[in-house]
């Protein structure tokens, strides 16, 4: 199930990459009407501040490494064109076997979804997603994924496998950029006791989802707290923390009135 090396090679580019949307709301205030950032900006703002992006961002950054690879890939995705969408990436391997990648979800490695291939396997498998057993089956116009936590909770989403135009793609990323939910959201695969854990900071709470549980972290208020401990999670810059974060606190406050 797992993906050969020529995929693996561009994957783990990005495995200290977290999901977020604090960029999102960063660059929105700072942009024209374009929202959608290219790849060479993305990556101008990861080396000047550390920062990565959420499911679009990240989708279109492996896109082009796999296109400068020379490994045939094509965007995927649910609910494109709405505020609930979610983006990913299907690379094919030389023998036409199609792998998801989807670094929106954090996934710990990409995942072959060929059900008719002879290395597909239909149980549940650890090692590929953090703090989860996954299951992937046919599903209506696409793949189904099944998640299994620790706690017996279970989950499950539909990916297409049918590529979308890259054109539509860009349409559907720009919409999304456009469009700022008012709860930040980060997500970041960290290294513990040998294993790839999840840590997530959602709507202004944190936990850490293990093989072996979930965790909450101690709550904190302040928006100085928040900055330190979601830096030392993602080594972001602490002034780019400090004004995403105050960007959403302000939604936050003007949501409620």
């Amino acid at each position: 199930m797992k993906a050969p090396e020529e995929i693996l090679a561009v994957w783990q580019q990005f495995d200290n990459f977290p999901m977020e949307t604090l960029t999102k709301a960063w660059y929105y205030q700072r942009s024209g009407e374009q929202k959608q950032r290219g790849v060479e900006l993305m990556k101008q703002h990861h080396d000047q501040y550390g920062i990565t992006g959420n499911c679009f961002d990240l989708a279109i950054w492996l896109l082009t490494a796999f296109d400068r690879a020379g490994v045939k890939a094509y965007p995927v995705g649910s609910g494109l064109g709405t505020e609930q969408a979610h983006a990913a990436i299907m690379a094919e391997d030389q023998n036409g076997r199609r792998f998801l990648c989807d670094l929106g979800d954090q996934w710990i490695q990409p995942i072959l979804v060929e059900v008719g291939s002879p290395e597909f396997k239909s149980g549940r498998l650890a090692g590929f997603f953090p703090g989860a057993e996954v299951q992937v089956k046919p599903a209506d116009k696409g793949i189904g994924v099944s998640y299994y936590r620790p706690n017996g909770k279970q989950s499950d989403q539909v990916y297409t496998i049918e590529p979308v135009e890259r054109a539509d793609f860009l349409e559907a990323a720009e919409y999304s950029q456009h469009h700022i939910h008012p709860e930040p959201l980060v997500e970041v695969r960290l290294q513990l006791q040998g294993e790839t854990v999840h840590w997530e900071f959602d709507n202004w709470k944190s936990f850490l989802s293990t093989s072996t549980g979930l965790y909450p972290d101690d709550p904190i208020k302040t928006l100085e707290d928040w900055v330190e401990r979601i830096q030392v999670k993602t080594q972001y810059d602490k002034e780019f923390l400090l004004e995403s974060l105050g960007f959403y606190q302000k939604l936050n406050l003007s949501s409620k009135e």
